[in-house]
């Protein structure tokens, strides 16, 4: 890839990322109101990432600017050697140009099939190939050196030997795929999962000191002593394979990367967003939203959207009671969600009402387009998303969804980088290979059960929705 190509790329994405800005700022501007806590922290990483193209722009430009002024000077000048045709004096000039650029290509592309990782991994299992070999140690330098730019240590993380690591453009797929199945692990807040252990432990304060009015000068202040405790939670493995042919490997006309390593990364994706929700905590489990102990529980009966706003508003008053901190976030099945915008309260109006109508005395407000990766408007003062990993067959009639509000800083998930490899052993004799991706993490809800509000109830059920 040229330099002009890789400037038309990074264009391109500065101005999706400029776009997902414009979007948020127009409903802040539009709702004439603050940014929420997600909202900033979606604006503030776009911010950056579009000032990091710029920069990338401009060097490259400048690059640009500065092999045009040199070419006419190096052909005036360069050797005339005999039989030199045309398109040797070109791949020499392409060399020379080369050797000035600041960062190379990437080894793997999504849209190309002239190099593979999937291959390239196979090539040196089987037969330890130095050219397959010299990419992947390549390609593992150019995602350290990426990581070192957006100042993260991914190549730390719990079980990376980072020497054949994934190539940038799964990284990113991985990233772009989970925005859209694991919302409410993308909401809580994200950890690097520590190297070299097996079980996180926070310290928490049990029962902590005390002041009290001093009754007289001179005499003994009020004295307790803090007493603390941890909390605990395990590492666990997420984990799957896909036996592949050697023949659709080497034979597709279809970059097999993106196909089955694409699609094992948008599993984990789903599968940790599964723990995050409803993990059980048994052993290679961790404990997810709906079943961590301790956890505030509101009941609602009712078939409309008014019961529905006392039961959110009653779960708000007990995040206050037990925090002392405000939530900041409802989650809902789509199924829910979808009935809430069509309730209507005592004079027909939608509880819902959209942003762009100017909407007065609102229990909430819809944002000017659904989405999976944020809120799609507020209600009763949080932000509302919809997570289709929220469980439908609840209940004693196994028919009901659930609700959660919570308040999303409270709770922490260490993640590491999901790794993929490639395996012909054992394989061999049906002309096969064996992809594998695999990853560690921790979720950790307890540290402040009662940030986390469940809603249940036969509200809920079936039979009370559209």
């Amino acid at each position: 890839m040229d330099k002009r190509t890789m400037i038309d790329d990074l264009r391109i994405k500065r101005d999706q990322s400029k776009r997902a800005m414009d979007f948020i700022l127009d409903a802040v501007r539009r709702e004439n109101r603050a940014f929420t806590a997600s909202e900033r922290q979606i604006f503030d990483k776009r911010e950056a990432e579009v000032m990091a193209l710029d920069e990338r722009v401009e060097e490259l430009t400048e690059q640009v600017r500065m092999d045009d002024a040199a070419a006419p000077m190096a052909k005036r000048f360069a050797p005339a050697a005999s039989g030199i045709n045309s398109a040797h004096e070109q791949r020499t000039s392409s060399m020379a140009t080369s050797a000035r650029i600041a960062s190379e290509p990437q080894v793997y592309r999504q849209d190309s099939r002239e190099t593979s990782w999937f291959l390239d991994s196979y090539a040196v299992a089987k037969n330890n190939d130095p050219a397959a070999r010299e990419r992947l140690q390549r390609n593992a330098r150019q995602v350290a050196d990426i990581q070192r730019q957006e100042g993260r240590a991914l190549s730390t993380t719990n079980g990376n030997a980072g020497e054949f690591v994934p190539p940038l453009w799964l990284e990113s797929e991985f990233i772009r795929l989970a925005r859209s199945k694991r919302v409410t692990a993308d909401l809580v807040k994200p950890r690097p999962l520590p190297a070299g252990t097996d079980v996180i432990n926070l310290p928490k304060v049990a029962t902590g000191t005390a002041t009290a009015p001093q009754t007289t000068q001179n005499t003994a202040i009020q004295q307790t002593d803090m007493t603390t405790t941890s909390i605990g939670s395990s590492v666990i493995t997420i984990a799957g394979g896909q036996t592949v042919s050697l023949q659709l490997a080497e034979q597709s006309p279809l970059n097999i990367d993106t196909v089955i390593l694409g699609d094992l990364a948008a599993d984990l994706a789903v599968k940790v967003n599964a723990q995050v929700l409803s993990g059980s905590g048994a052993t290679g489990n961790a404990t997810g939203l709906l079943t961590l102990a301790g956890t505030g529980a509101v009941s609602w009966t009712g078939t409309d959207g008014a019961t529905f706003q006392a039961a959110v508003l009653k779960a708000i008053g007990q995040v206050f009671t037990s925090t002392f901190e405000a939530p900041d976030s409802l989650i809902l099945a789509p199924r829910r969600a979808v009935w809430l915008m069509a309730q209507k309260d005592l004079q027909g109006r939608n509880v819902l009402v959209p942003a762009d109508n100017g909407p007065v005395n609102s229990m909430g407000v819809l944002a000017p387009k659904l989405n999976t990766e944020g809120p799609i408007g507020r209600f009763c003062g949080l932000d509302v998303y919809i997570d289709s990993g929220i469980p439908i067959n609840l209940g004693a009639g196994t028919d009901e969804d659930r609700a959660i509000v919570l308040r999303s800083s409270e709770i922490y998930l260490w993640e590491g980088i999901p790794k993929f490899e490639v395996f012909p052993q054992t394989y061999a004799q049906n002309l096969s290979l064996f992809a594998r991706a695999y990853e560690y993490m921790s979720f950790q809800a307890g540290r402040y059960p009662g940030a986390v509000q469940v809603l249940s109830g036969s509200g809920f059920k079936t039979t009370n929705t559209l």
